[in-house]
C-alpha cells in the first residue's frame, strides 16, 4: 500500500510517502509565510525522491487542523483535488492527533497557540485520551493538568510557550502506520477542523444570544 501524508497546519510542511509501511521519502521544513509558495514544488520533489507518480498512491492522509487558517487551506485544497481528480482514498486526522504520537512515560500534551490566552490542546496517556481535542484557556489547561497529579510534557513547534515542552518533530512513518487504515471519506466531505468558531460566527452567535 502506498500512502501519501501531508500536514500544512502550521508554518511547516510535513509530508511523506510510505510504501508497504516503509517511509521512502519525507520532508519536514519551516517555510514561514512562504508555505503556499513552496508546497507544490516540494511535494513534486517528494514524489521524485520516492520514484512514484501521484497515480501510484493508494491513500492520502491529510491533517485538517486546528492551526493556521491559511496553512490548513493549502494542504486541504491540495489533498482534496488530488483525491477527487485521481479517485484516490482520503482520510483526515487532526494536527493534535499527529502531535500526540510521542513515546513518553509522562502525559503527552500537544499544544497550539490560539491567541488571547487560549490554546488548542489535548491530553494523552499512552493509548488513552484523557482530554479530547479542544479550544481551551491555557491557564485552565495547566490547572487541569496539575489536578491530575502526574508528570506531563507539552509538544509544540512554536517558540512562544514558556512551558516544559519538546519540539514537535513528527514521526511521519508512525503517523502513517497509525492512521492508514482509518476509514476513507468522500473528498467533497473533507473539511477543516478549527475547534474554535470564526470571529464572524462568534459575532453572529452573540447577536442571537443577545436577542
Amino acid at each position: 500500500m502506498k500512502v501519501f501524508y501531508i500536514d500544512t497546519s502550521s508554518s511547516y510542511l510535513y509530508a511523506g510517502i510510505a510504501v508497504d509501511k516503509f517511509l521512502v521519502a519525507s520532508i519536514k521544513k519551516n517555510f514561514g509565510k512562504d508555505l503556499s509558495k513552496y508546497t507544490i514544488s516540494e511535494i513534486a520533489k517528494l514524489f521524485q525522491e520516492a520514484s512514484l507518480e501521484p497515480e501510484d498512491i493508494d491513500k492520502i492522509i491529510v491533517v485538517s487542523g486546528p492551526g493556521s487558517f491559511t496553512g490548513i487551506r493549502i494542504g486541504m485544497t491540495f489533498a482534496k483535488i488530488f483525491a477527487w481528480s485521481l479517485k484516490k482514498d482520503i482520510t483526515t486526522i487532526t494536527s493534535l492527533d499527529a502531535m500526540a504520537l510521542v513515546d513518553s512515560d509522562k502525559l503527552v500534551v500537544p499544544i497550539i497557540d490560539a491567541r488571547r490566552g487560549f490554546v488548542y490542546a489535548s491530553i494523552h496517556e499512552k493509548d488513552k485520551i484523557i482530554l479530547k481535542n479542544q479550544y481551551i484557556k491555557l491557564d485552565s489547561l495547566i490547572a487541569y493538568l496539575d489536578n491530575l497529579k502526574k508528570e506531563y510534557l507539552f509538544v509544540t513547534n512554536q517558540d512562544n510557550f514558556d512551558l516544559p515542552s519538546i519540539k514537535y518533530d513528527p514521526d511521519i512513518l508512525k503517523i502513517i502506520n497509525t492512521y492508514q487504515d482509518k476509514p476513507s471519506i468522500n473528498p467533497h466531505l473533507v473539511e477543516p477542523t478549527y475547534l474554535k468558531l470564526t470571529e464572524a460566527e462568534e459575532n453572529l452567535r452573540n447577536i442571537h444570544h443577545d436577542n
